[in-house]
């Protein structure tokens, strides 16, 4: 598997510093993409002007030590010219390329090199099933796109049987990375072809790394064009299928709207790059968001001093796409550097960026699985979710627990179905090899057992209509409820009841109002006029419920969690009584607080929890606002989910000495509270909920003293979104550390009662 490393590597190692110098005395070479224009070949520290379609100057600019330069924000059009280089276009976002284009391109199996409509070349890996060749098509085929190591060429497989059977060999630099197994493992097993597409600006993939950018997204679009145009691709359409950055992507892609996708299956995504992920609540996720995008940078410097192992490991074999396509990695986007230069959700930044803004645009059929405590997207993503009420052909299932989970029994056969149906065109059936490896794979992917995976309920089906009409028959919206209670063990994957639904949220969902009361009350009626107060300190309990960033263990069946309570004077709390009859939530909902601060500014997390009969408190979900951000878009919000703009032009401090409405968003979530639980609302300075998530909070110092208003004029109040006239179905209370995603702690009551 690593012959491709052998060779005369002295030899190489001459070129390795130089591996995109230009050629002595070559003139620099120009092209548009969209919206910018690249420069290749120059000096390094060459002067370059680019003139636009008059002639006058449009950017000046240096090239880099690899005599590279990208000028960004152009405005589309013919005539642009950088020096004495040819003229060229700079491209519009939308207009495509003809089908000849991509006609003319040709993919065999393996690692391939395709060039896009700006000239930059992309790695495409082909992965057939096991035993087959090109010959033996035509194949149903998918796409998985990456910014991963994805297009590695080599056989995950391998890798995991060699793990499953404690295998202690190095790690092949050549396999995909696990996080791919959708496409690179899976689909293979389940008879699909897929091609691995590897994101501009990483791998072996040329162009320069900018988060979602424009020219990535319709990357995306071509890739495919490109695919859906071989021969041996089943009926001369593609689907597009992942977990995570491979979920992501299909939302930006499918609303370019390629003309030969077919359908889309995103796992695990998010919806908006500040206020999901980077900045919930307004506030910087320093944890997992700048974790990640340190990650991605490191990813996308040049191989083979730095990038992906694939890369480096092909550039110093000798591989003269790969290194060429080094030659704009200096040109990446800073993304740390832009997201802390970036506190506001500036709309030229991020409005483009924002996956939820092209899923509204999406025709083709969706199967899209999610988790309300994924410990890496978050919970935010069910907000676009509404873009998909009412199109057809679109199934969503959502439950609690981690990002894995969306490969979990509940959910991977009817994936396995829908690809099935509308992307091979198949009545569905799960090899009975895949069954067999399941709860190997769960045990490799997530170390947690797992429901077992079953057979399709269509394996005996006459015909694809009569499958495909039965499906059709499935919810528009599956929560899958208590994941992790299965027979399997406290924290095995797996939920085991569900509701359906035909919308999100579902309609169903009344806004409840539970009101804050004295002595830490939380009643379903205003109290009379009163205060409670706490000291806002970040520093007084751990930043994450996991050890080091959470990473190696948020997975796991049993985590070990560390969720310390509220420290003393340092937050609120507010419990109602035992309740005398079940309460299920299905959405997002807010805690509206009447705030006075001794700061003009300070940060707020709001957790939901259960107090349990046992006297164990399971969390539910969090919330978050930096209180300047408190202006709300009036057209989105709604009693339930206020839904702030988060603009520089609507920030404003707190009035002092004044009490002020502050209505703190909290994420979507699914839960059941069982009669004898109490619902708890906790109030305090950012940190200390999340496995993988910490804020670059204002509260470090714990100097501000925050006052909330209690009953009176001025009643504070929680708002849940209860799923009227539903209960838990006498389904038993889990055990307290059971539920994925849901750290469990001995309640202890806050300083002021609740």
């Amino acid at each position: 598997m690593r012959r491709v490393l052998a060779g005369p590597v002295l030899a190489v190692a001459a070129v390795l510093l130089c591996v995109t110098a230009p050629a002595a005395g070559a003139a620099p070479k120009a092209r548009g993409s969209i919206g910018q224009a690249y420069v290749l070949g120059a000096k390094k520290g060459q002067r370059l002007v680019l003139r636009g379609p008059g002639g006058g100057v449009a950017a000046t600019g240096r090239a880099d030590r690899f005599g590279s330069k990208i000028f960004r924000g152009l405005e589309p059009g013919g005539g642009y010219r950088v020096g004495r280089s040819r003229p060229f276009r700079v491209l519009r976002a939308g207009d495509n390329p003809s089908r000849s284009f991509y006609r003319r391109k040709r993919l065999k199996a393996g690692l391939n090199y395709v060039t896009v409509r700006d000239g930059v070349e992309l790695a495409m890996t082909v992965r057939l099933p096991p035993g087959k060749k090109l010959g033996d098509g035509p194949f149903p085929t998918f796409i998985e796109y990456s910014g991963y190591q994805v297009a590695a060429p080599h056989d995950l497989l391998g890798s995991v049987i060699e793990s499953l059977n404690g295998g202690s060999a190095p790690a092949d630099p050549l396999a995909p990375a696990s996080s791919t197994a959708v496409g690179s493992l899976i689909g293979p097993l389940l008879d699909f072809a897929v091609v691995s597409v590897q994101m501009r600006g990483s791998g072996c993939s040329g162009g320069a790394f900018d988060l979602f950018d424009l020219p990535t997204t319709y990357d995306g679009y071509d890739a495919v064009e490109t695919v859906a145009a071989q021969d041996w691709v089943k009926g001369g359409k593609v689907g597009m299928a992942g977990i995570s950055f491979s979920g992501i992507t299909q939302l930006f892609t499918a609303g370019t709207r390629p003309p030969h996708l077919s359908a889309i299956a995103p796992m695990s995504v998010t919806d908006d790059l500040y206020t999901a992920t980077g900045y919930p609540g307004g506030i910087f996720n320093s944890g997992f968001a700048g974790s990640w995008i340190r990650e991605r940078m490191d990813d996308a410097r040049p191989a083979p001093r730095g990038g992906q192992p694939w890369a480096r490991a092909l550039v110093k074999a000798g591989d003269k796409h790969c290194r060429a396509n080094q030659r704009l990695r200096l040109q990446t986007q800073d993304a740390v550097r832009v997201q802390r230069a970036s506190p506001f959700r500036t709309p030229s930044l991020f409005a483009r960026r924002a996956p939820g803004r092209w899923l509204r645009r999406v025709q083709v059929p969706v199967f899209l699985v999610g988790q309300f405590q994924d410990e890496q997207t978050g919970g935010h993503f069910a907000e676009s979710l509404s873009y998909l009420n009412g199109k057809p052909s679109v199934w969503i299932s959502l439950q609690n627990g981690v990002h894995a989970d969306s490969l979990g029994p509940s959910t991977i056969t009817r994936w396995a179905e829908f690809m099935k149906l509308y992307v091979a065109g198949e009545v569905p059936r799960i090899p009975p090899a895949v069954i067999a490896l399941s709860g190997e794979l769960y045990r490799f992917l997530a170390d947690a057992a797992a429901a077992p995976v079953q057979q399709s309920r269509f394996a005996g089906f006459p015909s694809v209509a009569a499958a495909k009409a039965a499906f059709r028959s499935d919810p528009h919206l599956r929560l899958l409820m208590d994941n992790g209670s299965g027979p399997q063990g406290p924290g095995s994957i797996g939920a085991t009841w569900e509701l359906g639904y035909s919308s999100w949220p579902p309609k169903a969902a009344r806004p409840a109002r539970y009101w804050l009361g004295p002595n830490g009350a939380l009643g379903p009626k205003p109290a009379k006029a009163g205060t409670a107060g706490y000291r806002s300190d970040a520093g007084a309990r751990p930043a994450w419920t996991l050890p080091g960033d959470g990473a190696e263990d948020a997975w796991k069946a049993q985590p070990p969690y560390d969720w310390a309570p509220l420290a003393a004077g340092k937050g609120l709390g507010f419990i109602t009584g035992p309740l005398t009859r079940d309460v299920v939530i299905g959405g997002p909902g807010s805690l509206d607080l009447y705030l006075k601060s001794s700061a003009r500014d300070t940060d707020l997390q709001v957790t939901l929890s259960e107090v349990r009969p046992d006297g164990r408190e399971t969390y539910v979900q969090n919330g978050w606002l930096r209180a300047s951000h408190r202006k709300l878009n009036a057209r989105r919000s709604t009693a339930l989910d206020p839904f702030p703009t988060h603009l520089r032009s609507d920030a404003a401090p707190l009035p002092r000495g004044r009490y002020t409405l502050v209505r703190v968003p909290i994420f979507s979530a699914a839960h059941a509270f069982r009669a004898g639980s109490r619902i708890r609302v906790t109030l305090e300075a950012p940190g200390g909920d999340r496995p993988r998530w910490s804020f670059a909070t204002l509260e470090r110092r714990g100097r501000t003293r925050n006052t909330v208003a209690l009953g009176g004029a001025r009643a504070s109040s929680l708002v849940l979104p209860v799923l009227a006239g539903t209960s838990a179905n006498g389904t038993p209370l889990p055990a307290p550390t059971a539920l994925r995603g849901q750290p469990s702690r001995a309640y202890v009551a806050a300083s002021n009662g609740g």
